[in-house]
């Protein structure tokens, strides 16, 4: 069954708006050298619709550009484009793997966010925060990063998808979207 562009455009609009709600809501840890942004637990939701693909994008530009603007974002003018990449990037290999599963869980999908940021993230704050030696300090800001992720997808986003599926919710919520 295909989705009414309407429902799709609703799904990517809220995805979105959930996104970029949960990284402001604390700032703080969302962004710079050290960083959980819990809103990256919602990076396993292309497992259950594609729509999530573009939410997550959107979310996190907007994520991005807010922060840019409240000063909270130490990465600057260039995590609008390589941050919302880093997520794009994130979410369309977790929809591509997201029928690979062991016993159930689609564990290949969570690996993606982690990977991405961790490399994206840690070199765009290597270069915006030591521009005279960014190498020398991108495996510190890429374990930083990535350990933040980690935390955020795997404990995160391994609760909301037992939540989604659990609960029936995902069904209901992605309905015309889920793949079997």
């Amino acid at each position: 069954m295909r989705k009414k562009p309407v429902r799709q455009l609703t799904e990517i609009a809220a995805i979105a708006a959930l996104y970029t709600a949960l990284t402001l809501a604390i700032a703080p840890f969302s962004f710079g050298e050290i960083q959980c942004r819990v809103s990256e637990a919602l990076t396993i939701l292309p497992v259950f619709t594609p729509a999530a693909i573009p939410g997550l994008t959107l979310g996190c530009f907007l994520s991005n550009l807010i922060g840019l603007s409240m000063g909270a974002n130490v990465a600057g003018a260039w995590d609008l484009l390589l941050g919302t990449g880093a997520t794009l990037l994130a979410a369309l290999f977790s929809y591509w793997f997201r029928r690979v599963q062991v016993r159930g869980w689609p564990w290949l999908s969570l690996i993606p966010p982690v990977f991405f940021n961790a490399l994206i993230i840690g070199a765009e704050l290597a270069f915006a925060l030591v521009p005279n030696a960014p190498w020398d300090t991108f495996p510190l800001f890429a374990a930083q990063v990535g350990i933040g992720e980690a935390i955020a997808v795997f404990v995160g986003g391994s609760l909301l998808y037992l939540a989604l599926t659990r609960s029936g919710a995902a069904r209901r919520l992605f309905a015309g979207s889920m793949h079997d």
